[in-house]
């Protein structure tokens, strides 16, 4: 069965762009919108797998899109969200990671042009995951330096820190950061004892937990 997935884009050329990239990886496109009225209406009465959503929709251009996303998601809880914007907006960020339910993700636009990392975003997101891009976890992290215990994590802990809320798993980070997987392990578990958050195996807990502490540490 294929993944059902509603794209809500005003730009006519990305959103087919989008449509065909999206079918070509075996989605469905049920809908594809160009403003947030029709985004609230598509996402609330379709409830698709997952939904790719532009910041700035028509009528106010300024976070229509977004708005009428964390509307959705409170009429329908977990409805998987994917947030594409032109900027690192880190108000928009906090917002969608709010509730802490995960099925979310914050991609820059440039990153579609990356068709295989932006599928993977997509799919990660549309199985309760989180996919945030690396330049908004760089900014919220140092939105967030100044609070303990964030301020207590080392270099490299930070580092970890960042590819862990990006959705990678340690062996991802280990060839990274050309790291064992042991000594990844190593610095999680110094980041969940500094962080005050308990280890664990599920890796979309693991991110969801560090996300959630940094939405908390503004």
């Amino acid at each position: 069965m294929h993944p059902r997935v509603v794209i809500a884009e005003d730009l006519y050329l990305l959103r087919d762009g989008l449509v065909h990239l999206l079918q070509a990886h075996d989605f469905e496109v049920i809908a594809a919108v160009e403003s947030g009225p029709e985004l609230l209406t598509a996402l609330t009465t379709l409830r698709p797998d997952v939904a790719v959503v532009d910041v700035r929709l028509p009528p106010t251009f300024t976070d229509e899109g977004l708005q009428a996303a964390l509307t959705a998601r409170r009429a329908v809880p977990g409805l998987p969200i994917l947030v594409l914007s032109q900027h690192v907006e880190q108000l928009y960020a906090r917002e969608l990671l709010a509730d802490g339910s995960g099925a979310i993700g914050y991609l820059l636009k440039d990153r579609v042009f990356n068709a295989e990392q932006f599928i993977d975003a997509v799919r990660r997101v549309a199985a309760g995951g989180t996919a945030m891009d690396p330049e908004v976890i760089a900014k919220l992290l140092a939105s967030t330096a100044r609070h303990e215990p964030l301020g207590e994590l080392t270099p490299r802990e930070r580092e970890v820190l960042e590819l862990m809320a990006e959705g990678r798993s340690n062996a991802a980070i280990s060839q990274r950061l050309y790291l064992s997987e042991s000594a990844v392990g190593k610095h999680t578990a110094g980041i969940f004892t500094k962080l005050g958050l308990s280890p664990s195996d599920d890796d979309n807990r693991r991110v969801l937990a560090v996300l959630a502490y940094l939405n908390a540490a503004r």
